[in-house]
């Protein structure tokens, strides 16, 4: 993906990324964003980096306005939802759970005793 100014794309395109970044605000006014060209598919991606667990809670936020952008306006803008880095990082450092203790399949199956 390259960086895009906003400046550089079109009136309309302009227009539906505001209005998106506007709905993303609303509810996470922490949000950063982020313009990008992408090719696949080809458009136009506005990168929101919200600092919540499960950041598919930011495409609840837009979901209907984006399809009317994306099928009725003809627009290809994506959202792509991300968690800070930072957020990121702490999980992966945390301890997790200890997995559940491997069983030899083997050893659980029961032979019939031979007399």
């Amino acid at each position: 993906m390259n960086s895009q100014h906003p400046a550089d794309l079109n009136e309309p395109t302009r227009k539906a990324l505001d209005e998106l970044k506007e709905l993303i605000t609303r509810q996470y006014p922490q949000a950063a964003f982020e313009v990008a060209l992408g090719e696949d598919p080809e458009g136009v991606y506005l990168k929101a980096t919200v600092d919540i667990e499960d950041v598919d809670e930011v495409l609840d936020a837009v979901l209907d306005r984006l399809f009317a952008i994306q099928v009725e306006e003809k627009l290809p803008i994506y959202v792509v939802p991300l968690r800070p880095v930072e957020r990121v990082l702490k999980e992966l450092q945390t301890a997790r759970k200890p997995a559940r203790p491997r069983l030899e399949w083997q050893a659980s199956i029961r032979r019939p005793k031979i007399a």
